[in-house]
């Protein structure tokens, strides 16, 4: 017997635990709970490619007192993915794609956003509080994404 994953369009033989997933979707007729998943696998994608452009440059290229500036050009790259990622397959058959400006800019919006409380978070943390380089990542893959999965979900490709 073969049982359709739909929340995140994957198919494998049924061993059982496809089928609680299963019946996990049904108890959410709109999706949610694929979005989620998928969201969260590219957005775990998306961390790591954070973390790799912000971690040497927060180390090794910004002085102390500046390792803020790290955020912007690690968000851009980690946003860049997202866009395609989470359009094409995270939020795959929910809502609309418009062809214009506005559904990307929307995005840059939300991502502006998310970057801006990474910015926060790496402020606030090591340079003003002098925590290691590494410590604005716990509060960026722990609060950011959520905040980020519910605009996109609502606003962006709702």
């Amino acid at each position: 017997m073969v049982a359709e994953w739909r929340c995140i369009g994957w198919r494998a033989k049924d061993k059982g635990g496809t089928r609680v997933i299963a019946r996990i979707e049904r108890w959410i007729p709109d999706g949610v709970l694929g979005q989620l998943i998928r969201f969260g696998i590219v957005g775990g994608l998306a961390t790591v490619i954070y973390a790799a452009v912000y971690y040497p440059l927060s180390v090794y290229a910004l002085p102390e007192g500046y390792k803020f500036l790290s955020v912007p050009p690690a968000f851009v790259v980690a946003a860049t993915f997202g866009w395609f990622a989470h359009g094409r397959w995270s939020f795959q058959g929910h809502g609309t794609r418009t062809e214009g400006a506005e559904q990307p800019i929307k995005f840059l919006l939300v991502q502006g956003f998310g970057m801006v409380l990474n910015g926060l978070f790496t402020l606030g943390l090591v340079d003003l509080a002098g925590y290691p380089e590494w410590a604005p990542l716990i509060p960026a893959v722990l609060v950011t994404p959520f905040a980020t999965f519910a605009l996109n979900r609502s606003w962006v490709f709702g």
